[in-house]
């Protein structure tokens, strides 16, 4: 059985949160460039150009790329024949957003209750959720989720005899609605099949995957692209200023479900899609 140190994880944690905030990722980047090359509006050109350059500052000064710097959110894959020691996993990450936060001077976003709405002050509690895989590693997956586009999301509890064209209808539906609130063009996860809860985590664990990573069943990869491109047609374009990148990428994620049901979620993301990973 491999141990891994309490203090391991808190450091890790830590390193993820800031990075996520300042350095945008390789995907994403790769996700402009390519925009940039068949954006046809003037506009959305410039736009896009000024969140690359926007990019550059934040990972130059190290300082946040925008100031939501999120909801701490993490799928962590917990191998299992490795143990953790000197604490609980979710005491370890809580502590290294809490760590990751201050030392990064990274906005606290947290309110400690729902409806009393007062700020934690640490960005703490995160959000975490854990899958035992085999092995004896443990994968740790954040994402700094905005406020904006987590706000956009949806799910709704389809007929099986709405089908594909149903869930097509869905997602473009919460695309259109998001407009610019969700600071486009969007990252758009797909959860498909499942229970209430399920799809809602599937649709999240989606956007872990880096853009342009297509599912790997044929008929979900297909179903990506055809999404990709049905809510670039929308015209929304880059900070809802009009244009045909509206979307950098759509992912797909599907369960099985119960035969009387199609739950369907879609959770969007911003353009930034700040997700980092670290495995101890």
């Amino acid at each position: 059985m491999r141990e891994i140190k309490y203090d391991a994880i808190v450091e890790a944690v830590a390193d993820m949160c800031q990075r996520a905030n300042y350095d945008l990722g390789a995907d994403v980047v790769q996700a402009f460039r390519q925009a940039l090359r068949s954006e046809v509006s003037e506009t959305g050109r410039d736009v896009l150009s000024q969140l690359m350059e926007n990019a550059q500052i934040a990972a130059r000064e190290r300082v946040p790329m925008c100031q939501d710097t999120g909801v701490a959110v993490f799928l962590v894959e917990v191998g299992q024949d490795c143990r953790i020691v000197g604490g609980s996993l979710y005491d370890a990450i809580n502590d290294g957003v809490r760590k990751g936060y201050r030392e990064g001077y990274l906005r606290s976003s947290i309110v400690g209750h729902p409806l009393e709405r007062v700020n934690t002050g640490d960005n703490a509690p995160a959000v975490t959720h854990v899958e035992l895989v085999p092995g004896d590693k443990l994968t740790i997956h954040f994402s700094a989720k905005g406020g904006g586009s987590e706000n956009m999301s949806a799910l709704k509890m389809l007929k099986p005899s709405d089908g594909v064209e149903g869930v097509k209808a869905f997602v473009l539906e919460t695309a259109r609605n998001a407009g610019p609130n969700a600071c486009p063009p969007m990252v758009v996860g797909v959860g498909i099949g499942g229970t209430f809860e399920k799809a809602a985590y599937l649709a999240k664990k989606s956007l872990f995957r880096p853009i342009g990573e297509r599912s790997p069943r044929p008929e979900i990869a297909v179903l990506e692209e055809e999404l990709v491109e049905m809510c670039n047609k929308l015209g929304i374009g880059p900070q809802g200023m009009g244009g045909r990148t509206t979307v950098l990428d759509v992912k797909i994620e599907i369960y099985p479900c119960h035969i009387a049901s199609l739950p369907v979620a879609v959770n969007i993301n911003c353009h930034a899609s700040r997700h980092k990973e670290a495995v101890l």
